[in-house]
């Protein structure tokens, strides 16, 4: 049994939390883009609200897994999780300073970063050993940590789930993607989070990739 049962009730509530924080940022963004209301001030308090709910948040829930899964003399593997917190700032700084990502991201976004961390506790806790063996190691998910922390901070196109109109036509990517995880989450409803992220990250890199080579 995993070493996260110990204090599971406390995981699975940062991951609920991360979810409920990631909810309400939509909404934020939905709200003032309706009513074409924003400004400097909420852009600045907006990035400090996601630093802590898509930051360090994650980060400290990683830090904990990492540490209750590691050995007598291997505790010390726990703070890679901190590059986390550390990349995410700079994610939201170089994010505000970029105009250029107001319809698309470059780098990963951190409430995806946030998302794909925050369901880690949930996966362990259901059980689903044959998913979560594959990184419950403590170096693994050091490795995880650091790969999506420069991920955060890479030049990778990803595509951006907001619509200037609701029509099918320059929307079709979105819709797909948004079709493609709602099946994903009818048929895993326990395990499909980490999986919708996963494929918003491997069709943005895919996509990346074509559009480089279509300019060559």
């Amino acid at each position: 049994m995993c070493a996260l049962d110990a204090d599971a009730y406390q995981m699975q509530m940062a991951t609920y939390l991360i979810w409920a924080a990631a909810a309400f940022d939509f909404l934020d963004g939905l709200s003032a883009r309706l009513l074409k209301s924003s400004s400097d001030l909420g852009k600045q308090l907006d990035s400090l609200a996601d630093m802590v709910s898509f930051g360090v948040a994650p980060g400290m829930v990683l830090f904990a897994l990492i540490r209750d899964e590691a050995n007598v003399g291997e505790e010390w593997i726990a703070y890679f999780a901190l590059v986390i917190p550390v990349f995410s700032a700079l994610r939201l700084a170089i994010f505000n300073l970029d105009e250029a990502q107001s319809s698309s991201f470059r780098g990963l976004p951190t409430p995806a970063n946030a998302l794909l961390i925050g369901s880690l506790p949930l996966l362990f806790a259901r059980g689903h050993h044959g998913i979560a063996s594959i990184i419950e190691a403590p170096a693994a998910m050091a490795g995880v940590g650091v790969v999506l922390s420069f991920l955060l901070v890479s030049k990778v196109g990803m595509f951006s789930l907001k619509m200037q109109s609701y029509q099918w036509d320059g929307n079709q990517l979105v819709y797909g993607f948004l079709i493609a995880a709602a099946v994903i989450l009818l048929l895993l409803p326990y395990t499909a989070l980490p999986i919708i992220i996963l494929l918003y990250i491997g069709i943005s890199i895919l996509r990346s990739l074509f559009s480089k080579c279509a300019k060559t």
